[in-house]
């Protein structure tokens, strides 16, 4: 790159990896990615976890970044023949705790008014078929988060699982990130060629 540092090329190099990073990869609360598989985990129990925007993005599989608003497709198929027999809710709230992908279900329970700042609710439904399908147009773009909750087949406890997702954002985090690298490695780079 003509007129650049071997630092600035670096800068500009690791920005531009930062900037391609999957936001897959930042699974946080309830889930888990493993082998580019999304899993919830809820308790002791287990679902794969895929989304579609089958409008926008026909059979494209995403975790927790959907690229556009409109119709999403939330399906959950259940790891474990004892959530066929249990009582399963999902509730998509507005994210107002700002925690991002380090919200836990215990910043949820602190809410006030859950459901002020609930988008979506799925009362609780047992699905004997080991699937459970939740549709929901977005119509604006933010960060949401997603809570499952499940009952116990025998004991009457509930676990629940929360994971965070954005609808229709870029990941601005890994813009700034690179360009908070950038900056510096590129001054020092002008530096340096300065002095020579």
């Amino acid at each position: 790159m003509a007129g650049l540092g071997r630092h600035s090329t670096f800068a500009l190099a690791l920005l531009v990896s930062t900037l391609t990073i999957s936001p897959n990869l930042n699974a946080g609360g309830g889930m888990v990615l493993q082998d580019d598989v999304c899993t919830l985990e809820i308790g002791f129990y287990s679902a794969h976890f895929t989304v579609y925007q089958p409008t926008s993005q026909g059979n494209t599989e995403f975790c927790q970044s959907f690229p556009d608003t409109g119709e999403t497709l939330f399906v959950l198929d259940y790891l474990h023949n004892s959530m066929q027999e249990v009582p399963i809710d999902f509730r998509i709230i507005r994210d107002t705790s700002g925690l991002g992908e380090y919200v836990q279900l215990t910043d949820v329970e602190a809410l006030e008014d859950l459901q002020a700042v609930t988008e979506l609710y799925q009362p609780p439904v047992v699905q004997r078929d080991a699937s459970l399908r939740i549709s929901h147009h977005f119509d604006q773009a933010g960060d949401y988060i997603g809570i499952v909750t499940a009952g116990h087949p025998s004991n009457g406890k509930t676990y629940s699982a929360v994971f965070p997702f954005s609808v229709a954002q870029s990941n601005y985090t890994a813009w700034f990130a690179g360009l908070l690298l950038l900056i510096p490695l590129a001054y020092f780079g002008m530096r340096k060629r300065a002095h020579t």
